[in-house]
């Protein structure tokens, strides 16, 4: 049993990882920390806390987190990829449409890098971070207790781009590009730390056909996945990078974070120190030395050697996983 935290600025496709980390039988997730992101992070919040309540999962704690990266100013949301309120404009107007037995009581009292620190130190090697937001919440945890990475079993991150074009810039992904400075101190310590990025999450791509199938075989779980995706999907196929696919389809990147906590062996790994550029026209740029050259320059000397990115994927059978995991484990 994978004991897990979700590190998330919810968004549609975090709505997807948050449906399969509750899903699958061999994960235990313990709670959503927000960040900003796709959206504000007292959106993010909210957003978390209404989709544990549409899954049924009101036994999984909320922990706000981070407003605005650690150096840089912040950047932008991205209403234009999620919808205005992140969830593709499915959130509720009428508060009398929440359940009022919901987990909107279960916030937690201390803020996100607090709480992660706190269930590190209680289950020491025993969680998994899985951070598919930028990694501020990280980075801050990291700052006040420097033995993190030691206390942790694993850092799975949905961010950055090694030989696939960037989807904010041609160079960066949006998760690196809106706090680098988290990232790169992040791939600077010595924990277990995998990078799921665009390289793979562009080929695990999610149809109408399959979001059919989940609306009409997984319940309400099954249903909010497939109205909130309506946004996403638009975006994808007129904007983003299925716009000349054959059917409406998006990516389900988060989902796919999740996806290598148990099905790691669907992953091919490249290994070696990575940074990710800070300013400039390459912000948020994921560069990793694959080699091991000796180069002109030592920036990625002295960092950690232990640093993964997948780089290939079997996307049929990740999202074969996806669906049938939902489909049969869902909450409701």
């Amino acid at each position: 049993m994978h004991k897990v935290i979700l590190d998330t600025d919810p968004g549609i496709d975090d709505a997807m990882a948050i449906a399969y980390a509750l899903a699958h039988p061999a994960i235990e997730l313990l709670a959503l920390t927000t960040v900003f992101g796709n959206v504000s992070v007292d959106k993010a919040t909210r957003n978390a806390q209404y989709i544990l309540d549409v899954f049924g999962a009101t036994q999984v704690d909320v922990a706000k987190g981070a407003s605005e990266p650690v150096t840089q100013a912040p950047l932008p949301h991205s209403e234009f990829v999620h919808g205005d309120d992140g969830i593709g404009n499915c959130y509720p107007e009428a508060p009398a449409a929440l359940n009022p037995a919901a987990s909107h009581a279960k916030l937690a009292t201390i803020s996100a890098a607090d709480y992660i620190i706190e269930q590190a130190r209680a289950n020491p090697g025993e969680i998994t971070l899985i951070a598919v937001g930028p990694l501020t919440n990280l980075a801050l945890a990291l700052a006040k207790d420097p033995e993190l990475p030691q206390l942790v079993k694993q850092l799975i991150v949905m961010g950055g781009a090694v030989d696939e074009p960037g989807n904010v810039t041609p160079l960066a992904e949006a998760n690196f590009f809106n706090d680098p400075h988290a990232a790169d101190q992040l791939l600077a310590e010595d924990w277990p730390m995998v990078v799921v990025g665009l390289d793979v999450t562009h080929r695990v791509m999610i149809t109408d056909t399959h979001l059919g199938k989940l609306r009409d075989h997984a319940g309400a779980t099954g249903d909010f996945l497939w109205r909130s995706s309506r946004f996403y999907i638009d975006f994808y196929t007129n904007k983003g990078a299925a716009k000349n696919a054959t059917e409406p389809q998006c990516a389900m990147h988060d989902a796919a974070a999740v996806a290598y906590l148990v099905e790691p062996d669907a992953f091919s790994l490249e290994h070696g120190p990575a940074r990710v550029i800070e300013d400039g026209v390459a912000a948020g740029q994921l560069a990793m030395d694959r080699r091991g050259y000796r180069y002109a320059t030592d920036h990625w000397s002295h960092r950690a050697t232990n640093n993964a990115a997948c780089m290939g994927v079997d996307s049929d059978r990740v999202l074969a996983t996806f669906i049938d995991t939902i489909i049969e484990h869902r909450l409701v």
